[in-house]
Order: structure tokens, then sequence, then C-alpha cells
């Protein structure tokens, strides 16, 4: 309301004054009425103007429809600048809404491009530790082969060195073999037995119970250097007795002599016992 007053102060205020103009003539004639004495004389010629009460209330309601077509004016005026503000508001709000969509697009634009490069990096990153991956993997694959290498070589060596090792004993034995054949196919074998059954027999001490034409045989087992370990007869036309004391005279001829050759050394042997021959 004070908008509009501010807006049409000058047509109001006209039509106020001269809504005051005509209360103010229609107040002064009724007191002239009411104060003038009722004397009969005969009235002077009078020029005045007389106003017709219609034509005053005419005007008056023409006044009146003035201020009532200025009010719904004033109104539309006010309805109209509310719709513009209405609308200028409605456009703002839009405005602010497409500003705040497109400020949010904005975002979701700018996060999908951090998210794209921050996917970007780690697949960066992930093709980058699978190229070291597959260098180390080849790294590794290349040192365990030539670990392989190398160690099908050591092998190969060692195959190679076992078979001539192999060979080597081999040979060994086939000469070791051979010189017994030949050593014990020569007198020195005779010799040696013969130096065994005479220690032995030198050693014997003859029991009572033995008689002539004794013949035994006993088995006998030495270690290198002729000590003697252990001696037991196996056969023998003696009584106990006579092989106690067989027994007992290969335990006093230890040590027992050396061989003239290594080769015809034995552990174990079996040995002829004829004290008569």
């Amino acid at each position: 309301m004070a908008g509009f007053l501010r807006e049409h102060s000058w047509p109001v205020l006209c039509s106020v004054l001269l809504h005051a103009a005509l209360a103010a003539a229609l107040v002064l004639m009724t007191m002239n009425f009411a104060t003038r004495s009722p004397a009969i004389v005969q009235p002077d010629a009078i020029n005045a103007v007389v106003v017709d009460s219609q034509v005053l209330h005419a005007a008056q309601r023409a006044q009146i429809e003035r201020a009532a077509e200025e009010a719904q004016r004033a109104r539309a005026a006010a309805d109209a600048q509310a719709a513009s503000q209405a609308a200028a508001a409605s456009q703002a709000a839009a405005a602010a809404k497409a500003a705040a969509a497109a400020k949010a697009a904005d975002d979701a634009k700018a996060l999908e491009q951090t998210r794209a490069a921050d996917a970007a990096k780690a697949a960066e990153q992930a093709r980058t530790e699978a190229a070291r991956a597959a260098e180390e993997a080849q790294r590794q694959a290349q040192a365990k082969a030539a670990a392989t290498k190398q160690a099908q070589e050591l092998k190969r060596a060692a195959d190679e060195h076992a078979r001539q090792e192999r060979e080597s004993e081999l040979r060994r034995q086939l000469a070791e073999e051979e010189h017994i054949d030949a050593v014990e196919a020569s007198p020195l074998r005779d010799r040696y037995i013969a130096s065994l059954r005479n220690r032995i027999q030198n050693a014997w001490i003859k029991p009572p119970s033995a008689r002539v034409g004794i013949d035994c045989r006993v088995a006998v087992t030495q270690v290198p250097g002729g000590e003697v370990t252990s001696a037991q007869v196996t056969k023998c036309n003696g009584d106990a007795a006579v092989r106690q004391s067989i027994e007992n005279a290969v335990y006093r001829a230890s040590p027992l002599p050396d061989p003239p050759d290594p080769a015809l050394f034995q552990r174990h042997f079996e040995i002829e016992f004829k004290p008569d021959e």
C-alpha cells in the first residue's frame, strides 16, 4: 500500500482536495440556510449558480470511479510487478538451479576426470609392476636356466669323473686279479703257505692223546700285519684235545709271517695241519 501511495501520490492528492472542497461547500450552504431569518420580504434578484445535487453526486461518483480505476490500475500494476518479481524470482531460482546443476555437472565431470586420471595412473603402475615382474621372472628364469646348465655340466663332469674312477678301479682290480693269478701261479704262493704251516706246527704242543698220522684243517682269520683274530679246526681225525692244541698253536704262532707279495695276503684262509709229514 505504501508503494502504491508513493507511485500515485499526485492523483490521490487531487482527489482528496476535490472531495474536501465539495464537503466544505455543502457545509457552508447548510450553515447559511440555518442562520438566515425567515423574514417575509421580497427577495432581491440573486445572480448565482445553482449546483444541482445530482451533478454533485455525479461528480463525486466520477471522482470515486476514477479513484477506483486508479486503485484498480495500481493493484494491476502491483500485481504485474509482483508477477514480474515472482517471474524474476522464478527465473533467478531456475538460473540458480541451472547454475547448481551446471556446477554439479562440472564437479561430477571433474570427479570423473580425477577418477579417470587415478585409474590411468593405477593402470600405468600396474603395467610398470607387470613389466618389472616380467623382467624379474625372466631374470629368475635365466638364472635358473644358468644354474640348471651349470648343474648339468657339474653332473656330467661328476659322471665322467665317476666313470673314469670306475674304469680306473676296474682296471686296477683287473690288474690286481691278473697279478694275484700270476702270483698264485708262481712258486711264491707255495713258499708262503709252507711258511704259515711251519710257523703253526712249530708252535704246536703235542697232547698225550695225539697219535701218529694226524690230518686236520684249520680256518684262520688274520688282519694286516699277521695278527690272528680267530682259529677253528673244521676237519680233524684227532680228539678234542688234539683239536684244541691245534687252535692254541695258531694263536701262539701269531703274528703270522708276511707274504712275499702283498697280493698273496688273505684275511680268511684254511691251512692243512699234518705234523708228521
